[in-house]
């Protein structure tokens, strides 16, 4: 009795442990994509690869682990988004707000930040290796002392 419990939980764990967990609100990412109007949002986790959402409204938007590989951000409004861990690869943010952002040890590599506002960002952790950085309030390495 007891090994067949023991083998149910273990097939159990198996499948809860290869399934990823989406926490995004689909009703959410659907009038993002039609819209462009998402302030507040729940896209957490979110499959955004490559959208074109050039202007969107996506202020306090909670973005944490989201793919935004790809995408066109470019004069979005990401004021006081949550952006941690997220997927940010190859992305374009030129003339983005991203002030009161948290972008902590999110992915920003080969990305473009052109004239993007950073204003009390966190960036704590954030990758810009191979990014594009101009006019944006970001810069790595040392202190500017």
């Amino acid at each position: 009795m007891f090994a067949k419990v023991g083998i149910t939980l273990a097939c159990l764990a198996t499948v809860s442990l290869a399934t990823p967990i989406r926490a995004e609100n689909p009703q959410h990412v659907q009038r993002l994509l039609t819209t462009g109007e998402c302030s507040g949002c729940n896209l957490t986790g979110a499959n955004l690869k490559e959208i074109h959402a050039l202007g969107a409204d996506l202020r306090n938007a909670n973005l944490e682990g989201a793919n935004l590989e790809g995408a066109n951000l470019e004069g979005a409004d990401l004021t006081g988004a949550n952006l941690k861990n997220a997927n940010l690869t190859a992305a374009y943010l030129t003339n983005a707000t991203l002030d009161r952002a948290n972008l902590t040890n999110a992915n920003l590599s080969a990305a473009r930040l052109i004239n993007a506002q950073t204003l009390g960002a966190i960036l704590d952790g954030v990758n810009i290796q191979n990014a594009e950085v101009y006019g944006s309030g970001i810069a790595a390495g040392g202190d500017d002392r």
